[in-house]
């Protein structure tokens, strides 16, 4: 029997702990969410591409997993994905896609390696929750953007009950980034799960 992961990952604390469920998720990762029909990266990668003005500058998919959300990314359009994530196993399932141009391994306890204005567009899908990304990531990213880069991420119905999530958003319009998208919808429908998805435009 497939150990199942999907009920423990809302729940696990701390950078090394999810690195170890990933790592240990990562062989049945994209059955498991497949089998409760996933729509947040299908969702997300579209959104940014109704709003993209060049689906061929560089974009980073942050926490690309097994590269399933970059598979909808270049399915969208967008032809140079780069991929970060913390997973090594993660990152294995990843590299067999052919969809990256390059795999990054991020070491959590350290700054991020990206310069800013590397990327013209970042998705964190799926990483932005409880178990998961901080809220303050949404702001670590934005500051990695050029003004007019694009920051798609999306909120789970666990994360949209949590005031610093909430909040992070709140930071985002308040420093005066354009909310290009904004969409509530199916996250994992089997689970009964719904997603708020977002592009923001930076000021």
């Amino acid at each position: 029997m497939v150990k199942k992961f999907l009920d423990k990952v809302y729940e696990t604390g701390g950078a090394a702990e999810t690195r170890k469920l990933y790592d240990a998720w990562s062989d049945s990762y994209n059955d498991e969410v497949s089998e409760n029909g996933y729509q947040t990266p299908t969702r997300v990668a579209r959104a940014m591409a109704r709003v993209s003005r060049d689906q061929s500058l560089p974009l980073l998919d942050y926490g690309c997993g097994t590269g399933l959300s970059g598979g909808e990314l270049r399915a969208a359009g967008f032809t140079t994905i780069d991929g970060a994530d913390p997973s090594t196993g993660m990152l294995s399932q990843a590299r067999e896609t052919g969809h990256f141009r390059e795999l990054i391994e991020l070491d959590l306890s350290a700054p991020l390696p990206f310069q800013a204005g590397q990327y013209h567009a970042i998705t964190a899908i799926g990483v932005i929750s409880t178990g998961a990304g901080p809220a303050s990531l949404m702001d670590t990213l934005m500051d990695l953007l050029p003004t007019g880069g694009l920051l798609g991420f999306s909120l789970n119905d666990h994360a949209l009950e949590d005031a610093d999530y909430l909040a992070g958003v709140a930071r985002l319009q308040d420093a005066g980034h354009l909310a290009r998208v904004k969409e509530y919808g199916e996250h994992l429908p089997k689970m009964g799960l719904k997603s708020m998805i977002y592009v923001f435009e930076k000021k």
